[in-house]
């Protein structure tokens, strides 16, 4: 799998759209597409099988959401096209860009995942849906209910497809899938593809054409890291530290437990931060509620789990903090990639117990570097690598409520 960056991209208008799919890109104001759509999107649209990988932030959903327009028969009221996604943000997101991308014509769109009823789920299927993103447990349940048919999907996605395919959502995709036609078109996309998913995905795919992109110099995400050193059990402390001091956009927050999230929302609640949490104990109507206020700014930080770590696209994301290490180093570049999307600049910062060492250094392997780190109070342990001529410094972003 060799990187593919020496493109040249054609402006969309090249390729063999429909007219309803150029009015909506007009509509979206997008011209060019980035290294991965130009990748991907004529493989697609030949009826290949693709496996893409991409940084966060490089238009994968536009890669693979385009070509599955295209392919619909708007004269088939059955589900032609399916995309399953590991979260119900995520899906959300992705059911968001087709619709736009579907917008004045007669193909109809669905997204599925638990914490809503069903009924009006099933409604919007039975009226003849053509396209269907959803989470693997509620589009098992549809399929339960005998709601949801999937005999004549001829395109079918899995986005994030590491997270598709491990061992928590492995067994209900390939029930899924099983139940799909062999002769279908299949597209895998994530940030990261480990050698386990190219092994598994063989399984799954016919002959796919394997598109790896690796940010250049002018693609790739403008993220200044740093690591705060916290031994002596101050996390919390360098935490509210971070958050008095002034900084632009907001600020996301993860955690490694429900619990533990919201132990920590409530901490700084009592504070007076104004501050908010995402995490799987939330009902549906919480979490969307929860969301638009961070999506409107009216919440300066978040506090969540890995739930926030895929498909939550918030462009005004000033940084990251990593309370709690990650579990891989595939996990930190998705936390990470919230921050510095779509040519803005962020911040990632990770505060580092000591039973943290051994977990972050296999990270920093993973990713293929050392990050800079500071004592807990700012002092210098291990200098930042220039990056752009500038170096990564101190802390950042007020947001204490008035009292």
């Amino acid at each position: 799998m060799s990187p593919m960056n020496d493109l040249t991209a054609e402006p969309l208008r090249r390729y063999p759209l429909r007219a309803s799919s150029l009015a909506a890109l007009d509509a979206m104001e997008i011209v060019t597409p980035t290294p991965i759509q130009a990748r991907t999107i004529p493989l697609l649209l030949a009826g290949k099988d693709v496996i893409g990988e991409a940084y966060t932030g490089s238009g994968k959903t536009l890669a693979f959401s385009l070509p599955l327009v295209e392919q619909i028969d708007e004269s088939e009221k059955t589900i032609q096209a399916l995309v399953l996604c590991p979260t119900r943000e995520l899906a959300q997101q992705v059911g968001g860009v087709i619709e736009q991308l579907t917008t004045g014509t007669k193909t109809r769109s669905t997204v599925v995942f638990g914490g809503r009823a069903i009924g009006p789920q099933q409604d919007a299927i039975r009226a003849g849906a053509q396209i269907v993103v959803g989470t693997p447990g509620r589009v098992l349940d549809h399929m339960s209910r005998k709601s949801m048919k999937l005999d004549r999907v001829r395109f079918l996605v899995l986005d994030e497809a590491d997270k598709m395919l491990d061992q928590g959502f492995g067994p209900d995709v390939e029930r899924i899938l099983a139940r799909t036609p062999k002769d279908r078109q299949t597209a895998l996309f994530s940030a990261t593809t480990p050698d386990w998913v190219m092994s598994v995905s063989k399984k799954y795919l016919k002959s796919p054409e394997v598109i790896q992109i690796e940010p250049e110099d002018g693609d790739a995400p403008d993220i200044e890291h740093v690591v705060y050193e916290t031994w002596g059990g101050g996390k919390f402390e360098v935490l509210c530290k971070l958050l008095d001091e002034e900084v632009e956009g907001s600020t996301l927050v993860f955690g490694r437990t429900k619990r533990g999230v919201n132990s920590l929302y409530r901490k700084l609640s009592k504070l007076n931060y104004k501050v908010d949490e995402l995490q799987g104990d939330l009902n549906q109507q919480q979490r969307d509620r929860i969301l638009k206020r961070f999506r409107d700014e009216k919440i300066p930080v978040l506090v969540a789990t890995n739930v926030a770590a895929r498909g939550l696209d918030v462009l005004h994301i000033g940084r990251v903090i990593n309370y709690d290490v990650p579990e891989s180093h595939e996990l930190f570049t998705h936390r990470v990639g919230r921050t510095g999307r779509m040519g803005r600049q962020g911040r990632a910062i990770t505060l580092l117990a000591a039973e943290d060492l051994a977990k972050f250094h296999e990270i920093e392997r993973g990713i293929g570097r050392k990050l800079p780190r500071l004592t807990a109070d700012g002092k210098i342990v291990q200098p930042p690598a220039r990056r752009n001529g500038r170096r990564a410094g101190g802390l950042g972003h007020r947001v204490r409520a008035k009292a």
